[in-house]
């Protein structure tokens, strides 16, 4: 099975792995000098390498070949209130990446029972899941960002939704959602988002969507929204 490495800087000619990257090619894989291997620089593109020195401290190589990943006509792009269990969110973040996602942003609304996160240990899982899906693209995740402040920050053409528990509402995100466009998704905490939360994302023209019948918890909600836009543009 092919393994994918990960260094940001080359397309800045960085030709060396870290120490981590490095550890893991030489001392688990026990990859050697002369042996080729693959690469992404986490901004879309691969690279096809050869090493140069099998130093498990700094592995260093030397690119043959890059190739751009398979463009997408669509963009995904999930707001999203952390759950209180850190470990719930780890693994949406994990999955989310593996099926397909542009960016994270993480929201504090007025139901947030945890207004804080390790964003640094996110993004490592995001990075784990990438390079374990063999993707070329880093989604970017933010910090922790207030409601209102995403709801100002937050504009252009995109079509927008808001994951509402609401039983009078008939329309379903995989009934609203058209394929091949950039899509915005808010989805609330287990208390769901505020009367007033909802006013103003409506008034920011986010559309009110349904995620079914059942009612989901924070990060199963931000997943199964995740796997219904990728399925839209399968």
């Amino acid at each position: 099975m092919e393994q994918l490495f990960y260094q940001p800087d080359l397309d800045q000619g960085a030709d060396y792995l870290n120490e981590e990257e490095s550890k893991h090619c030489i001392k688990v894989l026990r990859k050697k000098s002369g042996e080729p291997f693959l690469l992404t620089d986490g901004k879309g593109s691969y690279y096809e390498a050869i090493i140069t020195d099998a130093n498990p401290r700094k592995c260093t190589f030397h690119i043959t070949r890059k190739y751009a990943e398979p463009s997408r006509n669509f963009h995904i792009h999930l707001a999203i209130s952390p759950t209180k269990n850190p470990d719930r969110l780890e693994w949406m973040v994990e999955k989310c990446v593996e099926i397909g996602i542009d960016k994270i942003t993480f929201i504090n609304c007025d139901n947030t029972e945890r207004p804080w996160l390790k964003t640094d240990r996110l993004k490592k899982v995001a990075l784990s899941a990438m390079k374990q899906s063999l993707r070329a693209t880093l989604p970017d995740l933010s910090d922790l960002v207030p409601f209102q402040e995403f709801m100002q920050l937050n504009s252009g053409t995109e079509q927008r939704f808001i994951a509402y528990v609401d039983q009078s509402n008939p329309d379903h995100l995989y009934n609203k959602a058209e394929k091949g466009h950039n899509y915005v998704v808010l989805i609330g905490p287990e208390g769901d988002f505020s009367p007033s939360e909802l006013t103003l994302s409506q008034q920011n023209d986010f559309q009110k969507v349904s995620l079914g019948p059942n009612r989901l918890r924070t990060e199963t909600a931000g997943l199964f929204a995740c796997s219904i836009l990728n399925l839209i543009n399968a």
